[in-house]
């Protein structure tokens, strides 16, 4: 059964990679891709925008336009792994991705082509959107957020733009676990 997930992208770009010219990130060294990194909130996929572009302040708001995709993944298919590495490692900075490289090398030399893990750019407990209580907007019950990440091309992959030339809501820097 296919599920959705979230993908923020440069509007200047479709929501996956097709090379290996990708620069390196968490799950995948320089060469190594692609691999197509997938959020499991919208929340988590501005989260990991956020993170990665140091943005800690809502004023740096100005001037982002992104391209929100809600993307369809069937995880059927796939050979899904989760990483067995400390979840400091999962969810740590910059210096972490070297053993999180690592442990995906092994994982797809096992025959993975898939890895779900926690989010690393979403607090725990980050991931939990928001309801509705009596016509008013109010903060949903806390959920962990979770990274899909896809190893290889995915020319098949169906996605439909949730959000063009968007931007994050200020309340989600309150949901980001940043960087240093």
């Amino acid at each position: 059964m296919a599920e959705i997930w979230f993908r923020n992208a440069d509007t200047r770009y479709p929501f996956f990679w097709d090379s290996d010219r990708q620069p390196p990130a968490r799950w995948h060294g320089d060469g190594e891709g692609p691999t197509q990194y997938l959020s499991s909130t919208p929340d988590g996929a501005w989260a990991e925008f956020l993170r990665h572009e140091e943005i800690t302040d809502a004023a740096e708001f100005e001037g982002i336009r992104r391209t929100l995709w809600a993307v369809e993944v069937d995880l059927s298919g796939e050979s899904l792994a989760q990483p067995d590495i400390p979840s400091a490692t999962l969810v740590g900075g910059r210096s972490t991705h070297a053993r999180c490289q690592a442990e995906a090398r092994r994982l797809r030399a096992r025959g993975a082509t898939a890895l779900r893990a926690a989010s690393a750019a979403l607090l725990p407990g980050g991931a939990r959107g928001q309801r509705t209580e009596g016509s008013v907007l109010v903060e949903a019950g806390d959920r962990d957020g979770e990274t899909l990440a896809l190893f290889g091309p995915r020319p098949d992959a169906r996605a439909w733009v949730a959000a063009d030339r968007g931007a994050p809501s200020a309340r989600t820097l309150g949901l980001v676990r940043h960087l240093g």
